[in-house]
């Protein structure tokens, strides 16, 4: 019986070790702010670096489109059939639901027969450039952890940017040029992100991976997060300690994943060809059917949790920090300068709490994590000490006897000190009997 019971365990011990194995190493997942522990003085909270879970940033995007009237259907137009480009006989109508393709069907779910996607005007005012730009807002800084992926229903663009803003779209920054000829249309020699390193890592490349004509089976362009993180962490990622370290010492770094908003410029559609065929531009416009984003709420590693509210969102700021981003500390809590949180080092990293300021600590304060009742007192629903006979004040820290007439005699004070450490250790006892059972 012993024998079988062993030889499940050991089964089962295998087996979790298995999926183990496709998980990077034990690094820390900053999942927690605080939690409890126990020492000589009792029970205190033990501070550590913290960040909310990544998620699909989509569900809480804005979008923009400029120009304004971009949109296909209004009024209704035809355009040649994707695969086809010489069967012109399809229609955009925004008036009519099953022929309209608004904004909103780049972010709606997928999987449906047929896919719904947004759809521009046609290039009908051919050789005026075809330009859209796409703006993709948070309102919330925000840190990608994953690849953007962007869907085309129609070909590729020749022409395309990626963009980001980290003020909330007053000023820009290119992410990545693509192009089907990069030296023609940028001026750029043509770049994958396999050809970067460590050392380039941060350096915008112009790729002419993602921009080929009429195929159906290719019309996904890519923005590397992961290829980028595994310069650091290794081709599986299974370092992410290295990351974190480098994400934590270099602010260049740590501002390249991080956004507050995306722009896709899209700047010449899919042609196929070097000349563009002015008898039939209907078969030349854009359509996306997805995009995908996914990072997490940038909480400068003073939260586990990002919520939204009135459609922003927001961190719930702990460490005694306050803000959208965590980004300062509390009123009274000032005691010195706010700084973020660490991933160092690992795994849990280190909290930099804000501590009281001097002038705060008042009448009725005390929350038994960083202002303490002294003396055995005891804090009573975090306003106020409630404090042994001897003693009085805000913590509890001044003998009653100070303000008599005749001050302290050494009996009073004698009796202060018996009394003080009796009710600490009456306190403790009473917390290390709940594990006696």
């Amino acid at each position: 019986m012993y024998l079988s019971r062993f030889l499940s365990l050991h089964a089962l011990w295998v087996t979790v070790s298995s999926v183990m194995q496709h998980y990077p190493s034990v690094w820390g997942h900053y999942d927690v702010c605080k939690t409890q522990i126990y020492t000589e003085e009792g029970k205190v909270w033990d501070y550590m670096a913290c960040q909310p879970e990544a998620r699909d940033m989509i569900k809480y995007v804005k979008v923009t489109l400029d120009p304004p009237d971009i949109t296909c259907g209004d009024p209704p137009e035809t355009f040649c059939a994707m695969g086809n480009p010489y069967m012109c006989n399809n229609e955009c109508d925004a008036s009519t639901q099953e022929l309209a393709h608004p904004p909103e069907l780049m972010f709606d779910l997928e999987g449906r027969h047929p896919s719904t996607f947004w759809q521009s005007t046609t290039w009908k005012d051919y050789p005026k450039p075809l330009h859209v730009n796409i703006t993709l807002s948070w309102n919330k800084t925000i840190e990608l952890t994953d690849n953007i992926v962007i869907t085309f229903e129609s070909a590729r663009p020749d022409q395309m940017i990626l963009e980001k803003s980290l003020d909330y779209g007053r000023t820009w920054q290119p992410y990545q040029y693509y192009a089907t000829d990069c030296l023609d249309a940028f001026h750029m020699d043509p770049k994958s992100v396999k050809d970067l390193s460590q050392h380039t890592v941060l350096e915008i490349i112009c790729t002419e991976e993602y921009s080929t004509g009429y195929m159906t089976n290719s019309k996904i362009i890519h923005f590397e997060i992961k290829d980028r993180f595994a310069f650091f962490a290794g081709p599986r990622l299974h370092n992410m300690a290295s990351l974190y370290g480098q994400l934590d010492t270099t602010k260049k770094l740590r501002d390249f994943f991080t956004i507050t908003d995306l722009r896709l410029r899209l700047l010449r559609p899919a042609t196929g060809e070097i000349y563009v065929d002015e008898q039939h531009l209907a078969r030349y416009f854009y359509a996306i059917s997805d995009i995908r984003v996914y990072g997490r709420c940038k909480c400068n590693l003073h939260a586990t949790s990002c919520k939204e509210e009135n459609k922003k969102l927001f961190c719930e700021c702990e460490h005694n920090t306050t803000g959208p981003d965590c980004g300062k500390c509390k009123k009274n809590y000032q005691g010195q300068p706010w700084s973020p949180g660490s991933y160092l080092p690992i795994p849990k990293g280190t909290a930099n709490i804000c501590i009281p300021s001097i002038s705060s600590i008042g009448k009725n304060v005390c929350d038994n994590e960083l202002l303490h009742c002294q003396n055995g007192g005891t804090c009573i629903n975090n306003v106020r000490c409630q404090c042994p006979p001897a003693y009085t004040g805000i913590l509890c820290e001044k003998l009653k006897c100070e303000r008599d007439p005749g001050g302290c005699n050494q009996n009073s004070a004698q009796r202060a000190i018996s009394h003080g450490p009796l009710l600490l250790l009456t306190a403790l006892l009473g917390v290390t009997g709940l594990f006696i059972f």
